[in-house]
């Protein structure tokens, strides 16, 4: 019996390092390389078939020259404030979020900074568990320690969601306000800086008092934000 669980074991041990290969090589190839979809777009896309099943994802990459630096700095405004500064985790923020969770009762804060949100864009579910977060962990690690802070970002402007089925920059600014993502003004990338936590809702309430609030807050933060 101890021998068959030691074997189990060592099987166990080797399918992990195995998946972990598996996901450095993506990192490693993405350095260079523009993935076509991410994993969070096939549930997303998984999800909206259920109810539709002609449903279909809008999404269309773009350089990050191609990006207004507008809306770089209003996410890093948004999202990331340290960006640059930072090897993937924002210790500080994170013990902000989690004061804030623990006097609310409730996860209200996340403090994940760009590269973990890329992180689990690229490779994981939207689900929440203790397996998933130390998975993000580590797939940070690798993309911090292989990939620029400027194809970061660039990754990271053409995967996020900004609505039901829209996803990336040049998707939203069509989508929101009907040019390309490098014509975007101060105020439109605020506003889209703003509806990223929530990008589902704020597309089906675009008039929301909070999103106008925080864009006013972001367009005061956003000449401070340095991007790559």
């Amino acid at each position: 019996m101890k021998r068959w669980i030691e074997r189990l074991l060592g099987l166990l041990f080797l399918a992990i390092l195995l998946y972990q290969g598996w996901i450095f090589a993506h990192v490693i190839y993405w350095t260079s390389h523009n993935p076509s979809s991410t994993a969070f777009m096939e549930e997303r896309l998984s999800d909206m078939r259920k109810k539709d099943p002609n449903a279909r994802i809008v999404h269309e990459w773009v350089p990050y020259s191609r990006i207004s630096n507008n809306l770089k700095r209003a996410l890093i405004a948004a999202e990331d404030g340290k960006f640059l500064d930072h090897e993937g985790f924002d210790w500080e923020g994170i013990q902000k979020a989690y004061e804030k969770d623990v006097k609310k009762g409730k996860i209200v804060a996340g403090g994940s900074t760009i590269s973990q949100q890329l992180a689990k864009n690229l490779f994981l579910s939207g689900k929440r568990s203790p397996w998933r977060k130390a998975e993000e962990s580590l797939i940070t690690v690798m993309i911090e320690h292989t990939m620029s802070k400027r194809r970061i970002l660039e990754l990271y402007l053409n995967s996020i969601e900004w609505g039901n089925g829209v996803f990336g920059a040049e998707a939203a600014s069509r989508h929101y306000y009907g040019i390309d993502a490098s014509q975007l003004s101060a105020y439109q990338a605020a506003r889209l800086a703003a509806m990223v936590p929530n990008p589902r809702f704020y597309d089906r309430n675009r008039n929301s008092a909070w999103l106008t609030k925080k864009t006013g807050i972001l367009l005061g933060r956003m000449n401070s934000a340095q991007i790559p």
